[in-house]
């Protein structure tokens, strides 16, 4: 199997039927499982998209999602290009011309509004994120943003090199695994980032062939060390022109000779050699570990991961039939399945915002989301988040509670497009929100414990639930809710 580091929780308990794994689910379709799907092949969903998908079959709802209609991504606002900025502060001087009390000053300048512009564009794909009409799309782009790996600022990534690496992430969403990576290798964002824009015939830089292999498509022990200096010099001769910031091959720069890479030989250039990767079974074997870990759960079986191995090999690495089988499966829809994923900051913050039926994300999102230990665009090393149980560490959970408290009494929870309609009796209000945020996953105890809270049981200095106090006592007994173990998990 790939060694790929999900650094999750462990495979769920039970076992695997791996020769009905794959086939279509049959079973009952509740807002049960259309809540599962729209969690797994998005960012969860309100009452009311819940209720549209368990209207369709659990067949119609996956196609909903996966045949997503066109939602092209407007530019983000602010959006700062600070190639532009140097060039026009400069008013056509060479920057030796210039003062060293100057270059400072524009350097620190130009750092904060970097700065300012990544903050605007996480606000815009979180808008995104929520608001999309193509959730897939979305949760395909945090995928391949945490697959293939690059951070804002470093090493001279602009914004605008940012913006469209994700825009990249999002056009190829549900397309050609073998034709993304092509792309995304010459992309300057991940040139400059792993050094591959310094990659010359002369003096060949390894860092990016390495990560391309053990990172992004075979996994360690799959590759020698030969095969990184072979593949290094099949890429030289890519660079970013610094006063434009685009990509451009130079073959001047390029090592034209021949080249042994993982058992074949050629005049290879970097199309050649994701094309050899891309023949290999350990490389289907890696995204189907991968793709697993991330939609259905942890540390899958063998068996589960031949079985979609294969899938993948069988329609040449695109990713739409791949992901419209395993969508609709057995193994998905399975008791296994259900809840056993860790949600991510990104899909906590914009599920709380789901559930609550809400169609603007909170002003406290992206400092929550830092607390909680995921900033986009700015993931820890080039291996991405870790994931899993590295999300709800003691102070990580307390993180995620501060945030679902904040949020409940926020300005924004005015516009819950749910909350206004719950009962006015506590246990009939105590189950709506159970069923309206988690789909009636929470215990006897805990159910009449939130009915207790909503009609002040136990606490002398709170009254019965009423006109007067239910704003105040519906959002925290929704705070009460989301706090449930439950809602941790996708």
């Amino acid at each position: 199997m790939a060694n790929v580091d999900v650094a999750g929780i462990h495979r769920p308990t039970g076992s695997l039927d791996a020769a009905d794994a794959l086939r279509p689910y049959g079973g009952p379709w509740n807002d049960r499982w259309a809540a599962h799907l729209l969690r797994r092949a998005g960012f969860g969903g309100s009452p009311d998209d819940i209720r549209a998908l368990t209207a369709m079959s659990a067949s119609d709802a996956v196609s909903s999602l996966v045949h997503f209609p066109s939602d092209a991504a407007p530019p983000p606002p602010d959006l700062f290009d600070p190639i532009a900025y140097v060039r026009e502060t400069y008013g056509g001087r060479r920057p030796a011309d210039v003062g060293a009390d100057q270059k400072r000053a524009i350097g620190k300048d130009v750092r904060k509004q970097e700065r300012q512009s990544i903050l605007s564009m996480q606000a815009w794909w979180l808008d995104r994120m929520l608001n999309s009409r193509a959730p897939l799309q979305e949760k395909m782009a945090l995928y391949f943003h945490g697959h293939f790996t690059s951070a804002a600022i470093q090493k001279g990534v602009t914004p605008p090199m940012v913006l469209a690496q994700n825009q990249l992430y999002r056009q190829n969403a549900l397309g050609n695994l073998r034709d993304l990576t092509r792309s995304v290798s010459k992309d300057p964002a991940m040139l400059l980032y792993l050094d591959n824009a310094l990659n010359v015939a002369a003096h060949p830089n390894e860092n990016y062939a390495r990560e391309l292999m053990e990172l992004f498509t075979l996994g360690v022990d799959h590759y020698s060390e030969s095969d990184v200096r072979e593949a290094a010099r099949a890429w030289s001769g890519w660079t970013v022109y610094r006063r434009s910031g685009e990509a451009s091959f130079v073959g001047s720069r390029h090592d034209g000779g021949s080249k042994t890479f993982l058992g074949k030989t050629g005049n290879f250039n970097g199309d050649d050699i994701v094309n050899v990767i891309f023949d290999r079974p350990e490389c289907a074997t890696f995204f189907a570990t991968s793709l697993i870990n991330y939609f259905v759960y942890n540390d899958p079986e063998p068996q589960l991961v031949d079985a979609v191995a294969a899938l993948i090999r069988k329609n040449d690495y695109n990713l739409a039939p791949v992901l419209s089988t395993v969508l609709r499966s057995n193994v998905f829809f399975s008791d296994r399945a259900y809840r056993a994923l860790v949600k991510s900051p990104a899909e906590f913050v914009i599920g709380a915002h789901k559930a609550l039926g809400l169609a603007k994300v909170d002003d406290s999102a992206q400092r929550a989301m830092a607390a909680m230990g995921q900033v986009l665009f700015y993931p820890p090393n080039v291996a991405g988040w870790p994931g899993g149980q590295n999300w709800v560490t003691s102070q990580m959970v307390i993180s995620r509670q501060n945030f679902v408290a904040g949020l409940v009494t926020s300005q924004v929870i005015g516009q819950s497009s749910w909350l206004p309609s719950v009962p006015l009796k506590a246990q009939s209000a105590a189950q709506a929100l159970i069923a309206s945020i988690l789909q009636g996953d929470a215990s006897p105890l805990a159910s009449a414990q939130l009915a207790d809270y909503l009609n002040g049981t136990g606490e002398s200095a709170m009254g019965m639930l009423s006109g007067e106090n239910r704003d105040e006592r519906v959002r925290g007994a929704a705070y009460l809710t989301m706090a449930m173990p439950a809602f941790q998990l996708a």
